[in-house]
């Protein structure tokens, strides 16, 4: 069978060390950017304020990306979804919770505690590593070759097999590699994958409707700590809100493969596998043939739903 996993990549403590600071500070830069908006246009709709929003969140990134040329320190995008959740947990602790009923108060603490405990599952878990054995690699011939060539002999479910660059692995039913959760998203942690981004819009709504909550009931209020706390609660919501824009896609464009039994990189590359090419023969008077894309694993919407909750590896 197969033998040794692709290793990979690591980097050291203190390389470590720097990523999670510079993570952290370009969270806070970000958060607190944010926190202008509403104290610098106080008159303007909510609605208004989440282009400005979305433009600091973009600057936001640019300048990570520049430091990172400049200074050779990258973010750790993990460690940026840890700390934006945190800080969010923050305010709410510190700010809103005085505010919100105590069973919605439980409800989103728990939220948030589930998160952080699947952001630790799926970072650190196994997305489904498939092994190869260096005793069959031949000259010239690179470990992806040879782990296609083993998978093909032994199982053809096996065919279903990617390798992710980033990682420098193969993974069974790879489907992406999602920086934000720091891993490849495979067989073995897709469920986990679909259940945390539907957690995420399920924690951010809910912070929306305690915020929204909060401000109603501080409308009243002219004193500058309250005016302050108002800036972050409505920057934290105007931060959620983005997120959720982009996430809902998201998880309607995930939730549509299961259902067709595709995954992610095998849709937007269906090119490079012949298994989902479908070749018609040139019609009379047209001497090409026309490749049209085909999902040969599809069982139908039940078989396929059955097949991703019955994954693994």
């Amino acid at each position: 069978m197969l033998g040794l996993r692709f290793p990979r990549p690591k980097r050291s403590p203190l390389e470590l060390l720097r990523s999670t600071l510079f993570s952290c500070s370009l969270v806070l830069f970000s958060q607190f950017a944010l926190a202008l908006v509403p104290w610098l246009f106080p008159s303007i709709s909510f609605l208004a304020m989440l282009p400005i929003a979305a433009l600091i969140i973009a600057v936001t990134i640019l300048l990570g990306r520049f430091l990172r040329r400049r200074f050779g320190v990258s973010a750790s995008a993990p460690a940026l979804v840890l700390f934006n959740i945190l800080f969010m947990w923050g305010v709410y602790v510190t700010i809103i919770r005085k505010a919100i009923p105590s069973l919605l108060d439980a409800v989103l603490n728990a939220e948030c505690a589930l998160l952080l405990y699947g952001l630790y599952r799926i970072f650190s878990g196994d997305p489904g590593t498939v092994s190869y054995n260096p005793s069959t690699l031949e000259s010239g011939q690179n470990e992806f070759d040879t782990l296609k060539v083993q998978c093909e002999q032994s199982s053809p479910t096996l065919l279903r097999v990617k390798y992710c660059k980033s990682c420098k692995t193969s993974i069974k039913g790879f489907d992406h590699h999602c920086p934000a959760f720091g891993n490849c998203i495979g067989n073995k942690n897709h469920r986990l994958f679909i259940v945390l981004l539907a957690g995420f819009l399920i924690a951010e709504s809910s912070y929306t409707m305690s915020s929204t909550k909060f401000l109603t009931k501080s409308a009243d209020a002219q004193r500058i700590e309250s005016i302050l706390a108002n800036c972050l609660v409505i920057s934290t919501m105007l931060f959620c809100i983005l997120q959720v824009l982009w996430q809902v896609v998201f998880l309607i464009w995930h939730i549509y493969c299961i259902c067709f039994n595709i995954k992610s990189e095998e849709w937007i590359n269906w090119k490079r596998y012949p298994e989902f090419q479908h070749i018609l023969e040139p019609q009379p008077g047209s001497p090409l043939r026309e490749t049209r894309f085909a999902i040969p694993y599809d069982k139908g919407l039940l078989g396929n739903i059955q097949d991703f909750i019955n994954s693994k590896v």
